[in-house]
């Protein structure tokens, strides 16, 4: 069997892939899995899409997952630099968003697997690429290998825009909907807050020692 790390080992002594503490590991097979689920669903849904400018959306994205998923696998299983640096993602929805809000059906479950539409597997795409920007984020600040960490790091800002995309499509087809405050409303929100100025008066360490009791 193979000799067991002491437990005060350092991680520049551990062998690169090694270079992994135990909850980083259960935390990046959930990450991998993860990205395989939302690849198996994306081929999924591939079946039911009929809007050419969503199946774009999914192919485009589909692809860059699987390379992001590559690349994770690769520096997970060697603690070293992927073959090639995580790349970013470009989307081509305009960043125009339409606002107000107009009548429409009240939603229900489908009856059956024929009412499965477009509006659907956006939702689905975009709360599957959120769960997943969302994960990431919460596992890179505590990942131990180097490499590791920034690969998912650098991957955040991407599944970011990836949702991002998916949000302005449906905006456009008026699957998401996005309200907005009456104009007085508004006004009082965004200015109830105010830069500080001036000089903060941080407390000396240990200052409330002398208040104990």
């Amino acid at each position: 069997m193979p000799p067991q790390q002491p437990q005060n080992a350092q991680s520049q002594n551990i062998p690169p892939q090694m270079n992994h503490g135990g909850h980083e590991i259960f935390d990046l097979h959930e990450i991998i899995a993860g990205m395989i689920n939302v690849l198996d669903q994306y081929m999924m849904f591939r079946l039911f899409i009929k809007d050419p400018e969503l199946l774009d959306i999914l192919d485009r994205q589909y692809r860059f997952i699987l390379d992001q998923y590559n690349i994770t696998c690769e520096c997970f299983t060697t603690g070293k630099d992927p073959s090639h640096p995580t790349q970013s993602y470009k989307m081509t929805q305009s960043h125009d968003v339409v606002y107000g809000i107009k009548p429409t059906q009240p939603k229900k479950p489908n009856q059956s697997i024929m009412e499965i539409q477009d509006k659907g597997i956006s939702a689905h795409m975009l709360g599957l690429i959120k769960s997943t920007a969302s994960l990431l984020t919460m596992t890179s600040v505590e990942v131990t290998n180097p490499v590791v960490r920034r690969v998912l790091a650098d991957s955040v800002p991407n599944f970011i825009e990836m949702a991002y995309e998916i949000f302005l499509y449906q905006n456009k087809h008026q699957y998401y909907q996005v309200p907005q405050l009456a104009p007085n409303d508004m006004n009082q929100m965004t200015n109830s807050y105010v830069p500080f100025t001036g000089q903060p008066q941080m407390p000396n360490p240990g200052q409330m020692n002398g208040y104990q009791r």
